[in-house]
This record gives C-alpha cells, sequence and structure tokens, in this order.
C-alpha cells in the first residue's frame, strides 16, 4: 500500500517518499511533509540551481547553497528561478524575482 502525506508543497494528500532521500533532520521532514511528485520537481529544479550558479555538490559549501534552495523550493512560500537563467532553447530570461546567490 502507498504511503500517503500532505504534501506542503503541493498543498494536497499525495503518495509520499518511500524512504527519507538522506540522513538526518532535514531528510526526515521531507519524508514526513513532502510527495514524490514534489520531489520530484525539486530534482530537476536543483539541476537548474546547479548548473546556473556552477556548484559542486561534493564541495560543503556549496551544499549549503543548494539545501538553501531545496528548503526554500520544498518548504518556503516560492523558490524563483535564479536570477539571470535562461530556459535552453529560448534566448529570453525566465521570469521571476532574483533567487539567493554564491
Amino acid at each position: 500500500m502507498t504511503r500517503m502525506v500532505f504534501c506542503v508543497k503541493l498543498k494536497r494528500e499525495l503518495p509520499g517518499l518511500e524512504r527519507p532521500p538522506f540522513p538526518g533532520e532535514l531528510g526526515e521532514r521531507i519524508y514526513r511533509e513532502v510527495s514524490r511528485d514534489a520531489w520530484e520537481m525539486w530534482r530537476e529544479y536543483q539541476t537548474i540551481v546547479i548548473n546556473h550558479y556552477g556548484l559542486n555538490p561534493a564541495d560543503p559549501d556549496d551544499r549549503a547553497i543548494l539545501r538553501q534552495h531545496m528548503e526554500a523550493f520544498l518548504f518556503g512560500e516560492t523558490e524563483d528561478l535564479p536570477e539571470g537563467w535562461v530556459p535552453p532553447g529560448t534566448g529570453q530570461p525566465a521570469k521571476g524575482a532574483p533567487a539567493r546567490k554564491k
């Protein structure tokens, strides 16, 4: 049977993750409060953040920046696209207020 959660990001009851995505308090919170759909949205968005800011996930400082974006994306009211980010193939900057910078 699928475990259901009330997703804090999508504001409705949806299937949850099978296990915490990583150890620790934040991983447990995500497991309890974030749906699989919202987690997949984050995984796509994190690629944009990593590429836009040139983050190295092996670097502790860059992981801290990525974590800030993740918490804002999953638990905040909104997480805007990185300032100046251009969707591939459009040549046009994305709309939205600036996000945190490195």
